[in-house]
C-alpha cells in the first residue's frame, strides 16, 4: 500500500509517542519505582511488576521492529486492554485507553489492512 511522506511521518509519531511511554512504564518497573511497587502490590500484582515489565518491553520493541510490528501491536492492544480494566477498576482515569487510541490511529495510517477485513467469497456471480 503506498503513502504518501507526510502520512507516513504522522503515523511513525503516533507509534513514537505511545511506544515512548510504554518503554518508560517498562523500564520504571524493571528499576523496582517504588511508587510502582507499591500500586502493583495493592493490586495483588506485585511479584509481578519485573514480568509485566519485561512483557511490555518485549511488546514495545516488537511494535517498534518493522518486519515484527503486527504481532507488537497485537500484544500491546491486549496488555493495554488489561490496563485499562486495572485502572477503571481502581477509580483511575484511563490513560492506557488514550495510548491505545493514539497507537490505532497511527498504525491504521501505516497500513489499513491491518483493520480490513478481507471476504473470502469470490465476488465472481
Amino acid at each position: 500500500m503506498k503513502t504518501n511522506k507526510t502520512t507516513t511521518i504522522i503515523s511513525w509519531i503516533l507509534i513514537i509517542l505511545p511506544s515512548l511511554m510504554l518503554l518508560m512504564s517498562a523500564f520504571m518497573k524493571l528499576s523496582g519505582a517504588q511508587e510502582l511497587v507499591v500500586a502493583f502490590q495493592a493490586m495483588g500484582l506485585g511479584k509481578l511488576l519485573a514480568a509485566i515489565g519485561v512483557i511490555e518491553l518485549i511488546a514495545t520493541a516488537l511494535l517498534l521492529i518493522p518486519k515484527t510490528y503486527k504481532i507488537g501491536f497485537l500484544l500491546i492492544n491486549g496488555y493495554l486492554g488489561g490496563a485499562i480494566c486495572m485502572e477503571l477498576a481502581g477509580s483511575q482515569f484511563p490513560v492506557a485507553a488514550v495510548l491505545l487510541s493514539v497507537l490505532w490511529i497511527g498504525v491504521f495510517l501505516r497500513d489499513k489492512n491491518m483493520f480490513l477485513a478481507s471476504s473470502p467469497v469470490s465476488s465472481e456471480k
